[in-house]
């Protein structure tokens, strides 16, 4: 390979002052050029008082944390997706930390795993999560696919299996995992239910495995074969693979030496001068030593395509093209007429902007992308999105690979892994600046960048204890200010989280919505300052949250006090209890004398009672309330309901007949539909029913009830409060216009006209209305003569209304 590119490339040089081989440390790389965990001992002369250190550094070795492992025996460190540090010990516990050594939680791989120890264990990736895999004393295994979930499994016994696998592997497939080990001349499969040989006779294959993330043959079948001609087995093996490609090849490493193996009987040998750890990658192998980091890579096609040696490819001619512009060469012409005339130069454009993105180097990088725009200018409807979003990519990638931040992505990783993602990394690792720049240059929307990423540096800065609650309290509200999308409940519950109380009060005064306050205020114990907050924001829901939680967090008389401070609450609280819990409203009540109100609980109550004897007791506790309140209007009403219970009881009992609930004109009433007269007057004078309103109710009644006569004889007893009027309409309105004619003549002048009108007597009516000289009446008279029979007395209202008109 000749050219700008390479497929063996240094990322950085490490200075992290290993004393010790890699191979006598516990190493993890986490994927996508993620962090380094390594355990070694601090010590040259390895003491038995000497700590392990616990260390964690960065893809270009800069120390990002330590701290002296005081635990138990590790057995194995690993990555989850989110680039926290799983710790698996020899007894089944797993601890995880964040990237600066931070104590995150801790859980077990069960009993089983605590009694027989860990030998062996693997973290996976699936689309589930990150997942566990151990072997244990007993030589079983177990896994977990999930660690957010935890669902520990325990696979079927390998037949024969006395000591240890030499490899083993975790497979997922098919959304099921699986465990690939090699025994002897056999492959075994061990899923859910059955342990099954998948590959016999298969030589030494039982030395290493490894598992591609891309299968092009079936199981069983047999991919190609290669005698490396070394005896001992390899410490490491993984795949060298790029996304789409059909060239497939592996790394296997030696102490001091690697060899590259494809699909056919070549391969290519490395000898190192140090101890190497190899990290698979998407799109290589990342290579790390005491003194360097390298990747190693199989050469994307556009980059082959323009670097190889005497290539004709359109790339590589406008490549040639640009470069004898500069020199101001007229060959700069010939390469781009040849690209021209072949209808190429599309192509060519296109094919330098993807190589571009494949390149490590800055100054390689802008040498294709000034071939690709100077390509550009020859073309009258290149798109241009593709060119400028490379030119942003590559920026955000070079930025990232600097030596301080040290991620060294590339562009195939940098996709797969979405800026999204990148962004949370950079955030996990604190580098909050960057992440801003990132995100405004990049033009994101705010909930989606600078908003999320400031939110998160505000949780950080909580962390720090150097400096006071209100100092931290004023530098986030002067960084962060109203900035749409920031949640400063979150923050404040961080502060809380944290041990600052004090601190996340202050935060939550720059909460705008009261009904994010109010949750933390209550998770702190600080339920009165929550109820404020809640009444404050008028949402009825929040304050009736606050004071139930009040009511089982405080004693009786506690509770009470506190809301006689808070008349909403209080208001609130009593709407509450009137439909919930009237027994505390009454000890509410009580507390307050509040006597008319207390009165109207036991009417209330009274009212639920089935019994008349209960409804009877309640009333009369009101009744007691009432005079207490002074409220004599209350008093006497409830006496005389109790008064008319007790004659309802009587009547229902003497009568056989359900007299009680009904109300007292309801009682009169039906009394007399009954025939009860007797029994009717002496309600009316027991309860001193007003006349007038005792007069409708009976000749109501006794219309209903057909009983004229009776009615007749009434009207007669005595001169009539209502006067005779209602007698003509009652009867009317039952259709007996004979009854209505015998109080026609009875009803006063002033009624008398309306009174004939209603029985049909227009003769008598047409009398009342020219005798009383009344314009309107002999009006209402007219409009109800017909013209065929009531000629003579139309004529005759006619001509008294002119008449009449004529004064």
């Amino acid at each position: 390979q000749t050219g700008y590119t390479e497929p063996w490339l240094e990322l950085y040089s490490m200075e992290w002052g290993l004393r010790e081989d890699l191979r006598d440390c516990v190493v993890a790389a986490a994927p996508y050029g993620g962090p380094i965990a390594l355990l070694r001992n601090s010590r040259r002369d390895k003491t038995p008082s000497a700590r392990p250190l616990l260390e964690i550094y960065s893809a270009s070795g800069l120390l990002l944390a330590s701290v002296p492992w005081k635990s138990g025996q590790l057995v194995h460190l690993g990555w989850t997706a989110g680039e926290d540090l799983l710790c698996i010990q020899e007894d089944g516990t797993v601890l995880v930390y964040n990237l600066f050594c931070e104590f995150k939680r801790h859980f077990s791989m069960g009993n089983e795993v605590l009694q027989n120890h860990v030998l062996e264990a693997q973290v996976f990736h699936t689309e589930f999560g990150t997942g566990v895999a151990i072997l244990t004393g007993a030589l079983r295994f177990s896994l977990a696919t999930n660690i957010d979930d935890l669902k520990l499994r325990r696979l079927p016994e390998v037949p024969g299996l006395q000591k240890p696998p030499p490899c083993w592997t975790v497979l997922a497939q098919d959304r099921v995992t699986m465990v690939l080990l090699a025994m002897g001349q056999e492959l075994f499969l061990l899923d859910n239910t059955s342990c099954s040989v998948l590959v016999r006779h298969f030589g030494n294959l039982g030395w290493a495995c490894a598992v591609s993330a891309v299968t092009t043959v079936p199981w069983g079948e047999k991919f190609c074969e290669f005698n490396t001609g070394i005896r001992s087995p390899p410490k490491q093996m993984v795949w060298c693979t790029r996304p789409r490609s059909r060239q497939r090849a592996v790394v296997l490493a030696w102490e001091r030496q690697l060899m590259v193996v494809g699909n056919s009987s070549e391969s290519i040998r490395f000898v190192l001068d140090e101890d190497s750890y190899l990290v698979p990658e998407l799109d290589g192998v990342r290579i790390l030593s005491r003194s360097s980091h390298e990747f190693l890579h199989e050469i994307p096609e556009a980059s082959q395509e323009i670097f190889r040696i005497a290539s004709m490819a359109p790339g590589a001619l406008l490549l040639e093209a640009q470069k004898e512009y500069e020199k101001e060469s007229q060959k700069a012409d010939e390469y781009l007429r040849e690209i021209r005339e072949q209808q190429l130069l599309p192509e060519a454009v296109g094919q330098c902007i993807e190589a571009a993105g494949y390149e490590h180097e800055p100054d390689t990088q802008k040498s294709l992308l000034r071939a690709a725009s100077f390509g550009k200018c020859f073309l009258d409807k290149f798109p241009p999105e593709g060119f400028v979003r490379m030119c942003q990519d590559l920026r955000v990638l070079n930025a990232i690979r600097d030596y301080q931040i040290g991620i060294p992505l590339t562009f195939t990783q940098y996709k797969q892994l979405t800026i999204e993602v990148l962004l949370d990394r950079l955030v996990l690792r604190r580098l909050y600046p960057l992440a801003i720049r990132i995100c405004e240059f990049l033009r994101l929307p705010e909930m989606q960048g600078v908003s999320r990423i400031l939110a998160h540096w505000a949780c950080y800065k909580v962390q720090q204890k150097d400096k006071s609650d209100e100092e931290v309290a004023q530098a986030i509200n002067q960084k962060l200010g109203d900035t749409a999308g920031i949640s400063y409940s979150d923050i404040a519950t961080r502060a809380y989280d944290c041990g600052r109380a004090e601190l996340a009060i202050k935060l939550l005064e720059y909460e705008p919505r009261s009904g994010e306050q109010v949750p933390l205020l209550l998770k702190m114990k600080r339920s009165k300052l929550a109820l404020g907050k809640a009444i404050e924001s008028g949402d009825t829901d929040l304050v009736y949250t606050v004071v139930l939680h009040l009511k089982n967090e405080l004693n009786r008389g506690s509770f009470f006090m506190t809301l006689q401070n808070q008349p909403v609450a209080l208001s609130l609280y009593r709407q509450f209890c009137r439909h919930q819990e009237r027994e505390t409203l009454k000890d509410l009540y009580n507390q307050d004398d509040n006597h008319q109100e207390l009165g109207n609980l036991h009417v209330l109550g009274g009212y639920c009672q089935r019994r008349i004897e209960g409804r009877v007791a309640a009333l009369q506790n009101a009744l007691d309330e009432f005079y207490k309140a002074k409220n004599d209007f209350a008093a006497k009403a409830t006496e005389e309901q109790i008064k008319l219970l007790r004659l309802q009881r009587h009547l229902q009992e003497e009568l056989d007949k359900p007299y009680l609930d009904l109300s007292l004109h309801d009682t009169v009433a039906t009394l007399i539909l009954d025939g009860h007269h007797k029994r009717a007057e002496q309600l009316y004078r027991d309860f001193r029913i007003p006349d007038k309103r005792y007069w409708w109710l009976k000749i109501n009644a006794l219309a209903t009830r057909g009983d004229w006569e009776e009615m007749e004889k009434f009207s007669k007893s005595k001169k009539s409060p209502i006067g005779y009027l209602p007698f003509v309409e009652v009867a009317v309105k039952h259709h007996n216009r004979y009854e209505a004619k015998k109080y026609a003549p009875r009803v006063p002048p002033e009624q008398r006209v309306k009174a004939f009108v209603l029985v049909g007597d227009l003769e008598q009516a047409a009398e009342a209305a020219i005798e009383r000289k009344n314009e309107a009446e002999m009006s209402l008279v007219l409009s109800r003569c017909s013209p065929g029979t009531d000629g003579a007395l139309a004529e005759r209202l006619n001509r008294a209304r002119a008449q009449l008109l004529k004064k």
